[in-house]
């Protein structure tokens, strides 16, 4: 990965508190597991930023030597790296999702 496909990315998470890296955008998502991941933000009212890494490809390859992470959807909360579609879910089932958000000071529909 380039060291500025790194600045860039680096420059997105740092831009707001929640960030999905994602195929589409949230109206539209280009993937089930995204379309999953926005579903769940929305349900809790958080508010986030999207990437469609659809649209820029070194974005798309760069975020998952970034987090060495394989796949997208990739969500960032306050600057760390959550996990993709299959622990959020988890963590939103368990209730863990919208206790970690209060604890940082995420406001969401549950707080």
């Amino acid at each position: 990965m380039m060291s500025s496909t790194a600045e860039r990315i680096k420059d997105v998470i740092a831009s707001s508190d929640v960030v999905l890296f994602m195929k589409g955008v949230p109206a539209a998502p280009q993937c089930g597991f995204s379309a999953a991941v926005v579903q769940i933000l929305s349900g809790l009212k958080v508010p986030f930023k999207s990437v469609d890494v659809l649209s820029d490809p070194q974005i798309r390859e760069g975020i998952k030597t970034f987090s060495n992470w394989p796949t997208i959807p990739q969500l960032y909360v306050k600057g760390e790296f959550l996990g993709g579609s299959d622990i959020v879910r988890e963590m939103f089932q368990a209730g863990e999702l919208t206790a970690l958000l209060s604890d940082i000071g995420v406001a969401t529909a549950k707080t």
